[in-house]
């Protein structure tokens, strides 16, 4: 009862507080940057640039193969700027990329020079033959070399490349995925950065402004005792957590997600992060005095956003970071086919070391009111 009472009392002290309007505007603000400065997916379309030095015949043979491939079977007549030139460019857009033909052999040279394009020329060699010029940037893959070698090679022709390669039986281990849309992938990083980590600023700075106040030390003569104290401040950061990643999930997600897995994951990683925010905040004395550690901190817990956009550097250290399993789960939340037994595990160890973490702030708190 006296809990409640203290939760209540806290939640109302807190909603006339303007650090509980930060956290609803900074919320605000993520929405409106994922609903007008995010597209809903990225144009991820690669351009090739291609120069034709070949017979009309051969010229059409090429048109006609690409045109089959584009969305509407139908080239446009584009000009391009490159280099304070403007150049006339047959375009064909195909499911992967846009397809630029020039006739200008200097302005292919000039994109892959300047604008970092994948450029290449075709030509006949002394044989007859068409032979191909491509124009590296230096950083490409040896795979991707070996692939041109293989594609041009003198053993076997690119018919029987294909006809190998369409002879390989590829098996789907699992069906029915769909993928986050561009968009929708921003959001687990948001809520592990203004769901969890922002409370550990904000739990910090109730916790300050309570000791500049003198309201920590009167716990020391009331009947209250410190953990409901602390417990309460902790529940008014769930209360807002919840509300603000709400705020920024249902416009961009609707309700085609588990909301009950989304809400109790949110408990438990604000749980953990509270009660981190409240053992750093016991050993200093003012918000001042503790900026650098709490900024640390969540300079460290925002590692993981990295390999989270680069999953190809996924170092095994990054996954012994707790917000690495706070974006990976908020993931599996938004995705389809959640994992839901990941969710739960993530969930109850962030609950193990968020009330180790809380048990610990209590004792020092309380050792700080008898000294």
């Amino acid at each position: 009862m006296k809990l409640w009472y203290s939760f209540t009392k806290e939640l109302k002290l807190s909603s006339k507080s303007w650090y509980f309007y930060i956290e609803i505007g900074m919320a605000i603000v993520f929405l409106v940057i994922l609903l007008f400065v995010v597209p809903e997916n990225f144009n991820d379309k690669s351009g090739e640039y291609i120069y034709m030095d070949l017979p009309d015949t051969y010229v059409e043979y090429m048109f006609d193969q690409t045109r089959n491939e584009d969305l509407d079977h139908q080239e446009q007549i584009v000009e391009l700027e490159i280099n304070d030139r403007t150049v006339t460019a047959t375009l064909f857009i195909t499911s992967d990329k846009e397809i630029y033909y020039l006739d200008d052999k200097q302005a292919v040279f000039d994109f892959a020079d300047i604008e970092k394009k994948f450029a290449a020329d075709m030509y006949l060699n002394d044989k007859g033959e068409i032979a191909y010029t491509y124009y590296l940037q230096g950083y490409e893959a040896d795979r991707l070399k070996n692939l041109y070698l293989v594609f041009h090679n003198k053993v076997a022709s690119l018919g029987d490349i294909k006809t190998h390669v369409e002879a390989q039986e590829v098996r789907v281990m699992h069906e029915g995925f769909k993928d986050m849309s561009d968009r929708e992938s921003f959001i687990p990083v948001f809520l592990t950065f203004n769901g969890s980590l922002m409370g550990l600023f904000i739990i910090a700075a109730y916790i300050f402004l309570d000791k500049q106040e003198g309201i920590i030390k009167a716990y020391a003569v009331t009947a209250s005792t410190v953990w409901q104290y602390l417990l309460s401040k902790v529940g008014v950061l769930s209360v807002t957590t919840l509300i603000t990643s709400l705020i920024m999930v249902i416009p961009i997600i609707g309700f085609d997600i588990n909301y009950g897995l989304l809400i109790l994951f949110l408990i438990t990683s604000g749980l953990f992060a509270s009660s981190l925010g409240l053992v750093l905040t016991s050993y200093f004395k003012d918000f001042m005095q503790s900026f650098g550690a709490l900024f640390i901190v969540i300079i460290f817990f925002m590692l993981p956003n990295i390999a989270y956009f680069i999953p190809s550097w996924d170092p095994v250290w990054m996954k012994f970071i707790p917000s690495y399993y706070m974006i990976q789960s908020f993931k599996e939340i938004i995705l389809p086919s959640t994992d839901v037994n990941f969710v739960l595990m993530s969930s109850l160890g962030l609950f193990i070391a968020g009330s180790v973490l809380f048990t610990f702030a209590n004792y020092r708190f309380k050792k700080t009111l008898t000294i």
